[in-house]
């Protein structure tokens, strides 16, 4: 009787720890893709790596109906989960790494890459797409979108005075430019307001980010599993 008692109470904490960690490669080999560029079956509390290979990409959460532009709230503010910029030095031996945590798997999520029109180019990424939103539908609409640097083209040229993630190679430089497309240079490109791997309310995944090698820098797990 004692011992069922006690396995009974190490079942949750058994049940927490089943988690599968899907691996997502960002770039490599000089494409603008992600590979895998979907991924389907992810489950609440799965987490997502994605390992950043080359240039200066993100991992950008968006929406289905605008797969280039940010996720904002009615203010303006960016409430998506956002790698930031993740710039890989072409003589790197070591790479950026980051994830989130999946809080809500009941609905798909969209992301793509906001380096200049590199959504536009294909850089999209999608979980647990439906028949009804297709990872090849969400990828013709982001070919068709005018939005650049993740907020429509009018309004391109907005600055922030954000800094680059947390153990991230990319550097400071003038906002809203988008210079350094395809380059892997550390200037010309616009740091994330939510570089420092905070996520936002109802985007249903919380973000975790480290630097390869790895020491834990920040974690956050907010949702409340707002329909995309």
């Amino acid at each position: 009787m004692r011992f069922s008692a006690v396995a009974a109470a190490l079942l949750p904490v058994g049940v927490a720890f089943a988690q599968t960690t899907h691996v997502v490669q960002v770039g490599g080999n000089a494409s603008l893709t992600y590979t895998p560029n979907q991924l389907t079956g992810v489950a609440n509390g799965d987490v997502i790596q994605f390992q950043f290979l080359d240039k200066n990409h993100t991992v950008t959460q968006s929406t289905f109906a605008a797969p280039c532009s940010n996720i904002t709230d009615a203010t303006g503010a960016v409430t998506g989960v956002d790698s930031g910029y993740q710039f890989v030095d072409p003589a790197a031996t070591s790479f950026p790494v980051w994830q989130i945590t999946i809080n809500n798997a009941s609905t798909p999520l969209w992301f793509y890459c906001r380096q200049a029109k590199h959504c536009q180019a294909g850089m999209v990424f999608a979980v647990n797409p439906t028949a009804e939103k297709t990872f090849d539908a969400f990828k013709t609409n982001a070919a068709a979108s005018t939005s650049v640097n993740g907020s429509p083209a009018a309004a391109a040229g907005n600055t922030t005075s954000s800094t680059p993630a947390s153990g991230s190679s990319a550097a400071a430089a003038p906002s809203g430019t988008g210079a350094a497309v395809g380059t892997g240079a550390t200037s010309g490109s616009t740091p994330s307001p939510s570089a420092s791997g905070t996520s936002g309310a109802g985007n249903g995944a919380g973000s975790l980010q480290f630097t390869s090698g790895a020491a834990l820098l920040s974690l956050a797990g907010l949702s409340l599993g707002l329909l995309l």
